[in-house]
């Protein structure tokens, strides 16, 4: 079974009745609703924190571009369409 806690939350009225509304829209519960809203916000967040760290660890082992370089990319990819 898996473990369960609450949690609390102070609104002020306009958020609370953004609240209600966004999850009227849905057609769900209040809870339901902020349930999903933070399941998704803490996957999306956890799956950008890893695609920064791996952006991090590619600065880290030398596996990056410098500007100059990326520009000198964009350039002739521009030449390249252009000439198309």
């Amino acid at each position: 079974m898996t473990e369960r806690a609450s949690l609390t939350l102070d609104l002020d009225i306009e958020s609370l009745a953004s609240l209600k509304a966004a999850a009227a829209w849905r057609d769900m519960s209040v809870d339901a609703y902020v349930k999903s809203v933070v399941e998704t916000a803490t996957r999306i967040d956890i799956e950008l924190a890893a695609f920064v760290q791996e952006g991090i660890d590619d600065i880290d082992a030398g596996r990056s571009y410098t500007q100059e370089q990326v520009e000198a990319w964009f350039e002739a990819r521009h030449r390249d369409i252009a000439a198309e």
